[in-house]
Formats: C-alpha cells, sequence, structure tokens
C-alpha cells in the first residue's frame, strides 16, 4: 500500500486586480487573477502586526469563464484549488518558475450587487452548490443573492447545466 498525500489549498481574501481571461491556442478558457490574504498577531510586547501574502489564482474552462464575468478588483472570494508550480524559459533565455492556485471552487463572500458594475452577460452560470446549476441572463440578479448580509454565489466546476428558479434563503447556506 502506497503512502498518502494531499495538495489541498483553501484561501478567503480580496482580488488584487480584475481577472484576466486567456485562452490556449485549442480553445480552453484560463483565467488567472491575484488574491491578498492578511495575517494578524500582536507580539510579546503587545504590538499589533499584520502581513499581507498575495497569492496567483488559476481557473479553467467554464470556471474561468464564470471567474472573469463575476469578479472584480477588491471582491472577497473563498477559493478552494491545488498548489501547483511550473517553470519556463523566459523571451529573456532566463529560467522562470511560479507557483500558484488552481482553483475548482470559488464563492463570492462580499456584497456587491450586479448594478455595482458587475455585469454578467447571457448564458454565464453561477452554481449554487456542488450540485445545482442555475442560468444568469443580463437582466437577471446573480443566484443566490442575500438579502441581509452577504452575497453567496458558489461557482465550482459544473457537471451539468439545469435551470433553477428558487430563491435561496442565506439562514440555510451551511458556512
Amino acid at each position: 500500500m502506497s503512502a498518502r498525500s494531499l495538495n489541498k489549498v483553501i484561501l478567503i481574501g480580496n482580488l488584487t486586480r480584475d481577472p484576466e481571461l486567456r485562452y490556449t491556442p485549442n480553445g480552453t478558457a484560463v483565467c488567472t487573477f491575484g488574491l491578498a490574504t492578511n495575517r494578524g498577531w500582536t507580539t510579546e510586547s503587545g504590538e499589533k502586526k499584520e502581513e499581507t501574502e498575495f497569492h496567483r489564482v488559476v481557473s479553467w474552462n467554464k470556471l474561468a469563464e464564470l471567474c472573469n464575468q463575476l469578479l472584480a478588483k477588491g471582491r472577497k472570494v473563498y477559493v478552494e484549488g491545488r498548489l501547483q508550480t511550473r517553470s519556463w524559459q523566459g523571451q529573456d533565455g532566463q529560467q522562470r518558475t511560479t507557483t500558484e492556485i488552481v482553483i475548482e471552487d470559488m464563492i463570492i463572500l462580499d456584497s456587491k450587487r450586479i448594478d455595482a458594475g458587475i455585469q454578467p452577460t447571457e448564458g454565464v452560470a453561477g452554481v449554487l452548490n456542488r450540485s445545482v446549476v442555475t442560468n444568469v441572463s443580463p437582466t437577471q440578479d446573480v443566484p443566490a443573492v442575500a438579502t441581509t448580509s452577504a452575497e453567496v454565489v458558489h461557482v465550482s466546476k459544473p457537471d451539468d447545466t439545469k435551470t433553477v428558479t428558487e430563491n435561496i434563503n442565506p439562514d440555510d447556506i451551511p458556512f
């Protein structure tokens, strides 16, 4: 029996820049964006300290298109995925290496609304949970908008596309 291993990253932070959507030569969507996370602590002398880490986040396929359409600089999101390190040779001939988080799930956590400038286009899918996908038109709100505290839009790798018209009560969401 071989030893098990695990490569899992969970982050909650704010986007440091707008997402950038590109397509590979074979047409696969890939979206990248920056995410900042903060850590605070108090020293033994009582001084409060804070440290910020900056992360490169990558999403692929439909999730990439959704991230590009639903996210913007400053939004607070939950992302879940894996660490990946890759190397390439730069145009100047130097070897380059980067470590990034390749995500499989994304949840928007803040309360910004569509009318604040985040406009999905026709046919955008927003995943409300791991098994339900809803289609969003430009005249609709983002699915599962909480009326009291925060907008919750959970986006993951959709396997199917079913139309859902029911509203989700924020109190029913288990996190």
